[in-house]
């Protein structure tokens, strides 16, 4: 059924469509003498396909096997095989803009989301609210008569949109999407997430020791939901949407994943590049004649390493193959779902391999803890081989070193954030759709970008572009069809989409017909804090009609042409809201930045019930003085078990009871922890335990002295030489327990080490010192070593 199709009661223009009237109807005093008119089920176009939407997360171009990578993918090669593969498809260099263009068809810009959602500003383009004008393809394809389901991450709730107060509208289940299963940040611990069912909180089925990994209980629970509604409405057409947490940090494979790539990395990131270079030619990844662009100087090679040195980046380079090959087999389960029950020839499988590109945030000797990289702070080589043997394991965040990052994006240059350049920006992606793409296996090398998606799916289940939803005018799609492609006889047609520019953190890029000019700005993808001046930017030109990987640079050559594209840039941004541009990173990780239910406040209690609570919505407890105060009453055989607790193994502190005796514990990103444990047991009965914690100054990262106090006696104290600069990650806080990782190894075995006693509150009294400024804050940021 074509989009002018419809019955003529229909209204597609106005979601929803018209209450029915019942035109039909004729009422009578009894029903004997009356006729009904039933409201008709709200049915898809016919023969419209199910759809399997992928999302891999963090994939440079250089890593897929499909690509002429080194990391095993048969899932996307069988899917290859069965459709067609895009060698010059684009996204926007970071996680939460990517997803907020695919979701609407819309520039990040548009949609407010100019950066990931932990860093959202005030400004039209960097909000991280989705405008009500900008529908979400879940919206729009419920109302055409899809059933919708969201499994993995959601990177576009706002930051301080996250608790159990809400708001909800931005969340997937009020923007089109019946069915919610993963989690609401930028990354979570595979072995310990922060899962979401629906808005609720709730913890993983099992834990590591019992093959529990995130990517496949979202496997798992895709396919239960596909089997469950063709069960039901056989005839209804499906909506998967499976946006895995992997790739991105933390690389954290299964357990019986383990080692399955061990020695297949010896050979070393740059002779990774050029073996994977030659691979592409081989394979027409990409085009004859393409070269493989330098590596920048700011990377060191591989041949400067010493052994030692080599052994842990080896390692790296293993976890992370691990981790990405087991990430293609879960996505190869749930397509095999869609086979065994019939469904596979008649839906259309796109599957995007990666959001961005490699991510360049591990720092140049990789990390143990990515959260420790995102506070705007790098381990030493020494605290990183620390963490050799237990690399990937339940207790670390490992990130590989930067020089992985930029063999992953062969044959391009930089890395994620990137923007400018194509190792920031091109993913490959497939789609396959048996029962209309018959040119299987081929590639094709049109110019697309991933706000091209949606426009894709309206146009070939035949939906209208809406003039209103739910009440709100829309503003019109700014992404172009990329289904011409699918025939045969087009594979080597012109791109429609002519146009297009590029913005992330200052870098930024300007396509026109086959020309590029980029501008990668100062600041390195591995440094998460500081500013530099946009007057020192210096633009590149590029001819990609003969140059695919932007390795001959024309400026110098061709200054109209590079002086009218920089001139278009202006123009695009000026009209997408790209404006201000914003270079800064970690500095805007700072919650107060962003309104706040508890911004402001001098005195908060909570209670014993608030758990699984987000950081990011709740009070800044990170870099501040406070005074924590908790009632509680021991039983007679005393009590044991945490009282509060926020964040864990990668980051956090906690309060708890062992062995009746009260216990505080710092973990500063695993390398350091700072304890302080009372002497003497709880008697049973009532008692107040007091936590006072004072940071020296009011500057991000300073050392701290903090106190414990029972019954009004100081029974501990220790010094904190080392903060948490801004945050403690993506987990959560808690009354009563310590859900998702443990803070402390003390109690790693316990699981939730829920508090035996009873607690009657607890509360939090903020220091009388005169906080700086959000502003003030981000400046003495920038001072932290």
């Amino acid at each position: 059924m074509a989009a002018d199709d419809f019955p003529i009661h229909l209204d597609r223009y106005h979601l929803p469509e018209p209450e029915w009237t019942y035109p039909n109807a004729r009422i009578s005093t009894y029903a004997v003498d009356s006729e009904p008119d039933f409201p008709p089920p709200r049915e898809a176009p016919e023969h419209a396909p199910n759809i399997l939407l992928v999302l891999l997360d963090d994939v440079g171009f250089g890593w897929p096997s499909v690509n002429g990578g080194l990391v095993r993918m048969p899932t996307a090669e069988r899917l290859r095989d069965r459709g067609l593969f895009y060698n010059q498809f684009h996204t926007t260099a970071l996680c939460s803009p990517t997803r907020a263009a695919l979701l609407t068809g819309r520039n990040h810009h548009t949609v407010a989301t100019g950066v990931i959602q932990e860093m959202a500003t005030g400004y039209p383009g960097y909000s991280g609210i989705i405008p009500k004008s900008c529908a979400t393809m879940g919206e729009l394809l419920k109302q055409a008569g899809y059933t919708c389901g969201w499994w993995g991450k959601n990177h576009n709730v706002p930051d301080n949109q996250t608790s159990s107060a809400g708001p909800f509208d931005n969340w997937p289940t009020s923007q089109g999407f019946d069915y919610f299963y993963g989690f609401i940040s930028g990354e979570t611990d595979q072995f310990f997430p922060s899962l979401i069912r629906g808005t609720t909180p709730v913890e993983a089925p099992a834990r590591p020791e019992d093959g529990y990994q995130l990517t496949r209980d979202l496997a798992d629970d895709c396919i239960s939901w596909v089997r469950e509604q063709k069960a039901i409405a056989e005839h209804r057409p499906v909506f998967a949407y499976f946006s895995t947490g992997a790739a991105h940090a933390p690389h954290q494979p299964p357990l019986d994943w383990r080692g399955r790539n061990a020695g297949r990395f010896d050979l070393g990131w740059d002779e990774y590049r050029r073996t994977v270079h030659e691979n592409q030619l081989r394979l027409g990844v990409v085009p004859p004649g393409t070269r493989l662009t330098e590596r920048p100087e700011q990377i060191p090679s591989w041949d400067s390493q010493p052994e030692d040195h080599r052994r842990l980046f080896t390692r790296q380079a293993e976890n992370f193959a691990d981790f990405l090959e087991h990430t293609d087999y879960e996505v190869g389960r749930v397509v095999d779902a869609f086979d065994e029950l019939g469904e596979l020839d008649n839906t259309i499988v796109v599957y995007i391999l990666g959001d961005n590109g490699s991510s360049g945030e591990g720092s140049l000797v990789g990390t143990p803890n990515e959260i420790m990289s995102l506070n705007g702070q790098q381990p030493t080589m020494a605290e990183a081989i620390g963490f050799l043997d237990r690399w990937g394991l339940p207790g670390t965040s490992p990130h590989y070193a930067v020089g992985w990052a930029h063999a992953g994006d062969t044959p391009f240059q930089w890395t994620k954030q990137v923007a400018s350049h194509f190792g920031g920006t091109r993913n490959s992606m497939i789609v396959s759709w048996p029962e209309r793409i018959t040119d299987h296996g081929a590639v094709r090398s049109q110019f697309h970008h991933v706000i091209d998606v949606l426009p894709t799916l309206l146009e070939i289940v035949g939906i209208r572009e809406p003039v209103s939803v739910n009440g709100s005018i829309q503003r019109p799609i700014e992404g172009t069809s990329l289904a011409y492609t699918f025939a045969t006889e087009n594979a080597d047609a012109p791109s429609r989409h002519t146009t297009q520019y590029f913005e992330m953190l200052g870098n930024r890029a300007m396509y026109h017909d086959g020309w590029i000019a980029s501008c990668r700005h100062g600041r390195l993808p591995w440094e998460t804090s500081g500013s530099w001046s946009f007057d020192d930017d210096q633009w590149e030109l590029y001819h990609l009609v003969d140059d695919f990987s932007q390795a001959v640079d024309l400026a110098a050559q061709e200054p109209k042409k590079l002086r009218e594209l920089q001139d278009m840039f202006l123009a695009e941004a000026a009209k997408y809201d790209v404006l201000p541009l914003d270079d800064r990173f970690a500095e805007r990780l700072d919650v107060t930045l962003r309104p706040s239910f508890f911004f402001g406040r001098k005195d908060v209690t909570l209670y014993p019930g608030m758990v699984r609570q987000p950081e990011g919505s709740g009070p800044k407890l990170i870099g501040v003085p406070f005074r924590m105060t908790v009632p509680v009453e021991v039983p007679d055989g005393g009590a044991e078990g945490v009282l509060f607790a926020v964040g864990g193994d990668a980051a956090g502190f906690a309060v708890f009871v062992q062995d009746g005796r009260v216990r505080y514990h710092y973990n500063y990103f695993g390398l350091e922890r700072y304890d302080a444990a009372a002497g003497s047991p709880l008697t049973a009965g009532k008692h107040t335990v007091v936590l006072d914690f004072r940071p020296d100054e009011p500057v991000p990262g300073c050392p701290a002295t903090a106190q414990l106090f029972v019954d009004d006696e100081q029974v501990a104290e220790t010094r904190v030489t080392r903060q948490i600069p801004m945050r403690c990650g993506t987990e959560c806080f808690d009354v009563g327990q310590d859900s998702r990782s443990p803070v402390c190894d003390a109690y790693a075995d316990r699981g939730l080490f829920p508090f035996t006693g009873t607690i009657a509150s607890v509360r939090f009294e903020f220091g009388d010192f005169t906080e700086p400024s959000g502003m003030d804050r981000l400046e003495l940021a920038t001072r932290m070593d």
